[in-house]
């Protein structure tokens, strides 16, 4: 199926010390490159979610879109900015596929084992899971409910989990180990780990 992915990066990462997490280094690159190489393959094009100046992105030559939602609305915000870039850049589209910037350890068969799952469940979401916890913020996600998130998130909604559950959502499961390939980095000790897993080939 058609999809767009949809890297989001516009948190304020407040346990990293704030600043772009996504360009902290990680095995001699910023983290957002190795999100970048494990995606690009699976989707027909890739668009960054960030906030303030994008001239930051550009090396990554990603359209960089922002939140229309003020005050950091969290990751909500962001697929909502996606899904109205899809509407107007790509209308034959039907959809997005989204992924945390700080998990560069994203598997390469994430779009196609979730629209697996979505077809299955007869869902028009889906998201993944490992170790037994559902990750919402990598899901793929139904432009047709575009104008539903925009009712939502003008009405306060901020929590992804109850958004999806309203609508009825497919989970994908991966195993955790040897590594889990959800593993995001919030902190610098975490930041250290996926150095020494990376190191490792994993």
């Amino acid at each position: 199926m058609p999809t767009v992915g949809l890297i989001l990066a516009g948190g304020l990462a407040r346990r990293m010390g704030g600043g772009d997490k996504a360009l902290k280094p990680l095995a001699g690159r910023p983290i957002l490159a190795h999100v970048v190489d494990r995606l690009r393959g699976q989707c027909d094009d890739l668009l960054l979610n960030a906030n303030g100046d994008p001239a930051r992105f550009a090396g990554f030559g990603l359209p960089v879109i922002a939140d229309t939602v003020p005050d950091f609305a969290g990751p909500l915000a962001g697929i909502l900015a996606g899904l109205d870039w899809i509407a107007s850049h790509r209308p034959q589209t039907e959809w997005l596929l989204s992924v945390a910037a700080d998990t560069p350890f994203i598997p390469g068969d994430l779009a196609a084992r979730l629209h697996q799952a979505r077809a299955a469940a007869g869902t028009p979401l889906a998201c993944a899971a490992s170790g037994g916890r559902q990750h919402h913020a990598i899901g793929l996600w139904s432009v047709a409910l575009r104008e539903d998130l925009h009712r939502a998130l003008a009405e306060g909604e901020r929590r992804l989990g109850c958004w999806t559950q309203a609508h009825g959502v497919a989970i994908a499961e991966w195993p955790a180990e040897p590594v889990d390939p959800f593993f995001n980095i919030n902190t610098p000790e975490e930041l250290a780990e996926a150095g020494r897993l990376a190191a490792a080939g994993l």
